[in-house]
């Protein structure tokens, strides 16, 4: 069945509540205050079924000193119910209330010209031309103008006829993935435990579900759920609602707080919007002003900040800021009102573009490229817009998603649309930047292996050298593994290089030199000082052939020197110690220096680094062969390129 939320307002006395009462048969004024005094101070709650769908009238109180809860009510509504006395006419809070209304992008209603049978028919008719040149005014579409009186019941029955085709034309409610419901009332039911009211603006809530309960950002899980006293297993948008929580006490919430699907919310204090200026003011806004944000049921202190022009006039339009003093949830969209004080007014209204902003400069064109994109419609351009503001920062997943208004899911399928994608664990980049830096990352190892030819390739550290200082970590991350991925860069053992690097083309004469001399040397392996002592670049081409593992260091600590055995002699050594002492049979290190043919100041050395890669294990004087046979080398041999092999 369709249902639909609307608002009834109207002046003080002019009928509202008796109108409420006479469509449904309740009574919406509960406060003992309000039964004393006639007046209404809290929006009052009724449901009237119709063939059209179900409707939920939410009584609006009328007078200014209760504006403010009067748009707290309004919150989530789709249509009104304009009252109007047809003995007293358009009064000033009939005009503030559509101005509301209008701010709040109501644009559907019924116009109910109460009292009629108190007044002569020609007053009655002048009443009417009156409220109809109201509606147009302020854009009230299609709104039938009907006399009634609540106490000879005409023109009752056509009220709930056009309120019933109101349920039944209107719109499905849009679903952006999350919910969103601001709290109006808070209280405890015995064996129920702690209950919220509000009016569901955004998503479906059911029963078990977790939410946050926001500004605090504690979680709870819904227990309950009722309509109009009626226990349901879930809740669409548009629906007044009452819900009862777990793990949660009635001392945690108040009116103003906002329950929200859980991960969703980025909590700050900057708002970004779109504000009009109400056409009556007297004096507008200017940048720097002091005035309440009425937003949901929150009602919080904020400063402006006009981003395009230093004042507004009555009836202007432009972009700002809200510097709030407290965290405001407010997803994008979501209409507000301004008022100020002294007298108190309303004086503007507007709707939110980015809930998760931060203090931007005044007069920056790509600020408002991006604000007029999403001001007008456009959340694609504004997507691509706010990525090229944050350049290499990049922006956040949830962030991006509580600013467009949609879950994960969704805004990864808009991205990857866009052609964007995230980046690392929750970054998304500027698709035009990330190619960029793509490419120059590229480039810089490529001169970089033109530079240093013998260089078999970068540590982790040094690749993060190429990329921008404050790149996130993330990101950084991302962009060596996409490098990798797409066979632009190769990875092997920690190390990256181009993947068009060719060692053998910077091969020179003197690198397949100190090869051969210590392939001839077997196992009487040279010293690293004598070879880099003979100047020239031998301290690059050693460092190459070493990171290579074509030749492998080894110690001597009784010399204080480093020798350097080639792969080759190394991988024969092991081949002959495993077959003369297998299973783990011992041997000292004068009878494998003795097996090998050399001396002590070499087995030394060799038999120390053997223990070291885990070819063999010391025990007191004796060794033990741990790894069989010279295939067991490849373990401790770099996978990658020879000097005589590319990468």
């Amino acid at each position: 069945m369709k249902s639909i939320s609307v608002g009834v307002i109207g002046h003080v006395d002019h009928g509202k509540t008796a109108l409420v009462r006479a469509l449904t048969g309740i009574e919406t004024d509960r406060l003992a205050e309000e039964k004393a005094r006639g007046v209404s101070i809290v929006p009052g709650f009724a449901l009237l079924r119709t063939p059209g769908g179900e409707i939920d009238l939410i009584d609006l109180p009328g007078h200014e000193r209760f504006i403010r809860a009067m748009i707290s009510g309004a919150t989530g509504v789709k249509a009104v119910l304009v009252a109007v006395s047809a003995i007293e006419g358009i009064k000033p809070q009939t005009v503030e209330h559509l101005e509301i209304a209008r701010f709040l992008g109501i644009r559907r209603g019924v116009m109910a010209l109460t009292m009629c049978d108190r007044v002569e028919t020609g007053e009655c008719e002048s009443r009417r031309i009156q409220l109809r040149a109201l509606a147009d005014e302020f854009g009230i579409e299609e709104s039938p103008i009907i006399p009634i009186s609540v106490v000879t019941g005409a023109g009752i029955q056509d009220v709930a006829r056009c309120l019933s085709d109101l349920a039944a034309s209107a719109p499905e409610s849009r679903d952006d993935g999350f919910a969103y419901l601001p709290v109006d009332r808070v209280f405890s039911v015995a064996g129920f435990g702690t209950v919220v009211t509000g009016t569901l603006r955004r998503g479906m809530i059911s029963k078990g579900d977790w939410i946050e309960v926001w500004p605090s950002g504690r979680r709870a899980r819904i227990r309950t759920l009722q309509i109009h006293g009626r226990f349901v297993e879930s809740a669409v948008p548009g629906r007044r609602t009452a819900v009862g929580l777990r793990d949660v006490s009635v001392g945690d919430l108040r009116p103003g707080h906002t329950l929200v699907t859980p991960g969703i919310v980025v909590s700050n204090r900057w708002l970004d919007a779109s504000v009009t200026v109400c056409a009556g003011d007297p004096r507008g806004l200017a940048n720097g002003d002091q005035v309440r944000l009425l937003i949901g049921t929150t009602d919080a202190a904020v400063r402006i900040r006009l981003l395009e022009h230093d004042t507004l006039r009555p009836g202007e339009t432009g972009l700002c800021q809200f510097r709030c003093d407290e965290d405001v949830v407010a997803p994008v969209r979501e209409p507000f009102i301004l008022r100020a004080g002294s007298p108190s007014r309303t004086v503007a209204g507007g709707r939110i573009l980015d809930p998760a902003s931060r203090r931007r400069r005044r007069f920056d064109a790509m600020s408002l490229e991006s604000l007029k994109a999403m001001a007008a419609g456009r959340p694609g351009e504004a997507l691509l817009g706010r990525l090229r503001e944050a350049g290499l920062r990049g922006c956040a997943v949830g962030e991006l998603a509580w600013s467009f208004g949609v879950d994960e899911s969704r805004l990864r399928r808009r991205l990857h649309e866009l052609g964007a994608q995230p980046e690392g664990a929750l970054r998304v980049i500027d698709p035009h930047v990330w190619s960029d830096l793509l490419d120059r990352v590229a480039r810089q190892v490529a001169e970089h292996h033109r530079v240093q030819p013998l260089e078999y390739g970068l540590p982790r550290e040094r690749m993060l050298a190429f990329l921008p200082s404050g790149l996130d970590a993330d990101l950084a991350k991302a962009l060596l593994g996409r490098l990798v991925e797409t066979g632009i860069l190769v990875v092997e053992k920690g190390l990256y290089w181009h993947a068009d690097f060719r060692p053998q083309d910077q091969i020179s004469p003197r690198l397949a030199a100190i090869e051969d001399l210590c392939r001839r040397a077997r196992l009487n392996a040279p010293s690293e000082a004598e070879i880099v002592g003979q100047g020239g670049e031998n301290a690059t081409i050693v460092a190459h052939l070493v990171r290579a593992e074509v030749l492998i260091r080894a110690v001597d600590r009784v010399q204080r020197r480093v020798l350097l055995f080639h792969r080759d002699a190394m991988a024969a050594a092991r081949t002959s110690l495993a077959r003369r002492w297998p299973h783990e049979q011992p041997f000292l290190a004068g009878e494998a220096g003795a097996l090998l043919g050399i001396s002590r100041k070499y087995s030394i050395p060799l038999l120390e680094h053997l223990d070291r890669v885990g070819f063999t294990r010391r025990i007191g004087d004796q060794r033990i062969v741990i790894e069989k046979g010279a295939e067991s080398d490849s373990r401790h041999r770099a996978h990658g390129p020879t000097p005589a092999a590319a990468p």
